[in-house]
């Protein structure tokens, strides 16, 4: 196995100060980038921005903000966790992630995805009923955009390109993958695209994703396609001790999950089903570096996998706490992680 990548993704929660009361959108923002300049400080891999549209999230537009830490970075790469490529323009995707990848010196990644929440549609005038459409002509445009070279191509959603060309060229190409919350469909099109399959698992334990990633590496291969990696997506958060980690985070997951459920019609969140979740069944890699490490490398063994990146805002957890988090991710999960690996 390859040496494995530890990433982080965050969705830029807007979190509370110290006195309990809500940051500014502003604030968290400007804390999404010192997160990012610390992850890079304790050496992960890669640090990933999630495009949303709802108060619960500041971040709209991940590839400003991304920016931002690619001024004051200089090894960790950078991308989106996820952009929503449904209800975006693929030449305007392409035109900023090359700018991006220019600013960082290579070092972008885009993680396309249709994304898990909808707010998008109505706002930038976008039918749901066209859900599935927009998404594979967006991608197979995009993918087009991708050799740098004219693109003609038409569509029943874009007005055509007739040799279009797209500016700024990148130095080595940009590295893309597609997000995928667990449709057969979606790894069969992430596999016949050529991307890095980004495995979203946020429920229920990882072997049962397996079939996936089997799927994946057979659909690469009836293409014709070489190997391609595969990254998983998954919330965690780490303390001294797992007890001390299970306190800070559960109210964050309670909260967004409440919220959330609300409008997808969930049960109420509770402290025995947060227990299971960050248990060896459960999807969540909540505890202590130890804990958290052992997890991490049963879940890359299973699937085969060369990165993981752990989504570690959940909520209102505080700027101070999450910052702890990545501190203790990079500088004791990531060794444990490997030597359990190497082992």
């Amino acid at each position: 196995m390859n040496e494995i990548q530890l990433g982080l993704d965050t969705f830029g929660d807007v979190t509370k100060d110290a006195a309990g009361a809500r940051l500014s959108d502003a604030q968290t923002i400007r804390n999404v980038v010192d997160q990012a300049v610390l992850a890079d400080e304790v050496g992960l891999a890669f640090f990933g921005v999630g495009e949303h549209h709802r108060p619960e999230f500041a971040i709209s537009s991940p590839e400003i903000v991304l920016a931002a830490a690619a001024a004051r970075t200089r090894d960790i790469h950078l991308g989106t966790a996820v952009t929503v490529l449904s209800s975006d323009d693929p030449v305007r995707v392409y035109e900023r992630f090359a700018t991006l990848d220019a600013v960082s010196n290579g070092r972008a990644e885009v993680i396309l995805g249709r994304g898990s929440f909808i707010e998008s549609f109505p706002l930038f005038g976008y039918d749901l009923r066209d859900y599935e459409t927009l998404f594979e002509e967006k991608l197979d445009l995009f993918s087009q955009l991708m050799t740098e070279k004219p693109v003609t191509w038409q569509g029943t959603k874009r007005a055509a390109l007739d040799a279009a060309d797209v500016y700024p060229k990148t130095e080595n190409g940009l590295t893309a993958w597609v997000g995928v919350g667990g449709s057969p469909e979606s790894v069969v099109r992430a596999a016949r695209y050529g991307y890095g399959l980004m495995l979203a698992i946020i429920g229920g334990p990882a072997h049962r994703f397996r079939p996936f990633v089997d799927l994946y590496h057979r659909s690469l291969d009836s293409f014709g396609i070489g190997a391609r990696p595969v990254g998983i997506h998954s919330p965690g958060h780490i303390a001294e001790t797992d007890q001390q980690a299970w306190d800070e985070a559960y109210e964050g997951f309670e909260a967004m999950n409440n919220t959330i459920g609300r409008e997808r019609g969930w049960p109420p969140y509770s402290r025995a089903r947060f227990q299971h979740d960050v248990g060896p069944e459960g999807a969540l890699y909540v505890g202590s570096p130890e804990t958290v490490a052992r997890k991490i490398a049963t879940t890359v063994k299973t699937l085969g996998s060369t990165r993981f990146d752990m989504k570690f805002s959940t909520g209102t957890l505080s700027h101070d706490k999450l910052m702890r988090s990545i501190e203790l991710y990079g500088a004791q999960v990531q060794p444990l992680v490997r030597d359990i690996l190497s082992s």
